[in-house]
């Protein structure tokens, strides 16, 4: 081994590769450092291509073997997480052709997946899980193979050249790029943060049959989630509305019809995680199509109102409209168990035990340490209720309903006097964690509380005490917020979810702080990632990492099996420039709102940023407290305001 990289525009992976002192034969011994290997590799479209170059740098001819060897081992993605199985299907013969070999499996569901491996040039020999091939190299010369594994199920498959396949991947990146906002500063480390952020997002990127949805995270969560894909298109909705379309477009696709119990399913409701895999066609997990998240829903119709107010697309919103009726249905007549005015879970018997986004099933507590019991009402879910029924009144009054917008403006103002009522604690200085079934609060000091400030829930007065809180030494580790303040019994910042740093959850909290005014602290959060970022490889933030409070001269502590990329993880830096620069979208009108940058960045530039149906270039320059905006480019129609 030499060295391996990726891409700066994360498509291709090389790794340089050498030999080591080798005796060949008898008569031929190969010094450390003759061979060259190179190994280039993507992925395409549900396929693997490798291109491998050999070159003999010896100074004499070589001829020598050249062998790969391979297996699929078909297990399912719950296995690799450690799940025990009973029984598994039946691993078929290989089948061995002159350039080619499938292995195949049939599952307990009935489904034939096969994996093919597929060389050119043809092998000197194939068998059922090697290659071989016998290279001639003179001095400098070179050999060239072309790996392919394609992923077929029940025949079907498609797979391109190696050449077609990496044309293609650049294209469609080029092409993900001319729709989205291009943002370069005068930093050159926090561009790589943002440039990576850009890569990850594109690959993670999966096209459906009703637009683009980002999947959640590699390797654990590399499906459709609708949390994570709805906060996704939430943090970057002003760099490319087009993911908050496509996600929406799905969501209301796969919204549920109808009561299943297993599945957590009730008409309205909206998806939290998709699999298709064996183990969930065969009923062994019960996520094949879950319905097992409380926030989802409200969540969705946040992203309808945010997505009308970027793009002003009236005809997809009158689209959407039943399916937000029946997302309204769902909070008023199943979220609300008791109809106490909050939305509760229960704990399912084969899904999730807790189903806010933090899903531990320990990580609902009360200040002594005990686990809270069900039904339980979240501090966050009450607030994107709240936030859920101001945006669907905005766009019920768009649609022209104005009954059913007043009636939902009442009730979010009857929501926002009962939380700040019953979930402010000025004990703890924060809003309270939960109520649980017996509506006893969880007196615990959580990061939770801080989407009441992206939610808009918060009054003024608790907003400015909850934000004291968040930035003390036992919630801010120097790095970001943690979800549970060091103060706390449960508190370990080895944790999942109980004492841990999460980077979405920082830019949420980030934008809710900025629509209070409390910028300096937004700054506060942008420079705890940012120099985070600077200690990850690829300068790529995780899904977490541990909560540790900041040493000197050292980085964060990871967590072990943190997904990298983590989608949301991915944008974070998205949403926290629009929270500094106060970006906000009404039709052909683009508002600052109190801009302003960090001491680390100078000047930022705003390339094919899409204000209605045109694309604007601007570039801002801070001078001490003060952001000045110019504008390279735009169309006479469109107004650029800065309110200070």
């Amino acid at each position: 081994f030499l060295s391996s990289g990726v891409r700066e525009d994360n498509i291709l992976l090389t790794v340089d590769l050498t030999n080591p002192d080798t005796i060949v034969s008898k008569n031929l011994f190969l010094p450390r450092g003759s061979i060259h290997v190179l190994r280039s590799k993507f992925l395409f479209e549900g396929g693997y291509y490798e291109c491998i170059k050999i070159q003999n740098f010896a100074l004499f001819p070589i001829s020598l073997p050249f062998s790969i060897a391979f297996d699929a081992d078909f297990a399912d993605i719950f296995e690799v997480r450690g799940v025990r199985r009973e029984r598994r299907g039946e691993r078929l013969k290989a089948t061995v052709r002159e350039g080619s070999v499938i292995l195949g499996y049939r599952g307990l569901d009935g489904v034939l997946r096969e994996t093919s491996f597929t060389f050119s040039p043809n092998p000197t020999e194939i068998r059922d899980s090697q290659a071989i091939f016998w290279t001639n190299l003179a001095p400098k010369g070179t050999f060239t193979l072309f790996l392919t594994i394609s992923f077929i199920e029940n025949g079907i498959s498609q797979s391109f050249s190696f050449k077609e396949a990496f044309s293609k991947t650049k294209k469609t990146l080029e092409t993900f790029k001319k729709k989205s906002c291009i943002i370069s500063t005068s930093n050159e480390q926090f561009n790589a943060w943002v440039e990576r952020s850009y890569t990850d997002l594109f690959m993670m990127l999966t096209e459906v049959p009703m637009g683009l949805y980002p999947y959640a995270g590699i390797p654990w969560f590399n499906t459709i989630f609708g949390r994570d894909g709805i906060i996704t298109a939430l943090e970057c909705l002003w760099v490319n509305p087009d993911i908050a379309k496509g996600v929406l477009s799905y969501l209301a696709k796969t919204q549920a019809k109808e009561e299943i119990p297993e599945k957590d399913a009730q008409p309205g409701k909206i998806i939290h995680e998709i699999r298709k895999g064996e183990m969930a066609a065969t009923g062994e997990i019960p996520f094949d199509y879950y319905y097992g998240s409380v926030d989802t829903t409200p969540l969705f119709i946040i992203l309808a109102g945010a997505y009308y107010e970027r793009t002003g697309d009236r005809e997809f919103i009158k689209l959407l409209w039943p399916h937000i009726e029946l997302a309204l249905n769902w909070i008023d007549y199943y979220g609300d168990m008791d109809k106490d005015g909050f939305i509760e879970y229960m704990p399912s018997a084969n899904g999730l035990v807790n189903k806010g986004w933090k899903d531990s099933y320990d990580s609902v507590f009360h200040a002594d340490g005990s686990l809270a019991s069900p039904p339980i009402a979240l501090v966050e879910v009450q607030g994107y209720v709240y936030a859920a029924k101001q945006n669907a009144a905005y766009l019920a009054k768009i649609l022209g309903k104005e009954k059913i917008a007043k009636r939902l403006l009442k009730e979010a103002r009857a929501l926002k006097r009962k939380f700040n009522k019953l979930f402010w604690c000025e004990e703890i200085g924060s809003y309270i964690f939960a109520l649980d079934g017996n509506k006893s609060p969880c007196k615990v000091r959580t990061s939770n509380a801080g989407h009441a400030l992206f939610s808009g829930i918060a009054t003024k007065i608790c907003a400015r005490r909850l934000t004291r809180t968040l930035f003390e030494d036992h919630f801010f580790s120097g790095w970001g917020i943690r979800t549970v303040s060091s103060l706390e019994k449960n508190y370990n910042p080895i944790s999942y979810h109980n004492g841990s740093v999460w980077p979405h959850d920082n830019a949420l909290i980030a934008y809710g702080l900025s629509h209070y005014g409390f910028k300096e602290q937004v700054l506060t959060i942008m420079k705890g990632l940012f120099e985070a970022s600077n200690f990850f490889g690829l300068h790529r933030l995780p899904e977490l990492f541990c909560g540790f409070p900041r040493r000197a001269d050292e980085g964060p502590t990871h967590y072990p099996v943190a997904c990298s990329p983590q989608t949301w993880s991915t944008v974070a830096v998205f949403f926290l420039i629009q929270a500094c620069l106060g970006i906000t979208f009404k039709e052909k009108k683009l508002y600052f709102y109190s801009p302003i940058l960090p001491s680390f960045l100078e000047e930022v530039y705003l390339k094919n940023l899409r204000v209605g149906n045109d694309f604007i270039d601007l570039y801002l320059k801070r001078y001490q407290n003060d952001v000045v905006i110019n504008v390279l480019k735009k169309k006479r129609d469109i107004e650029i305001l800065i309110l200070k």
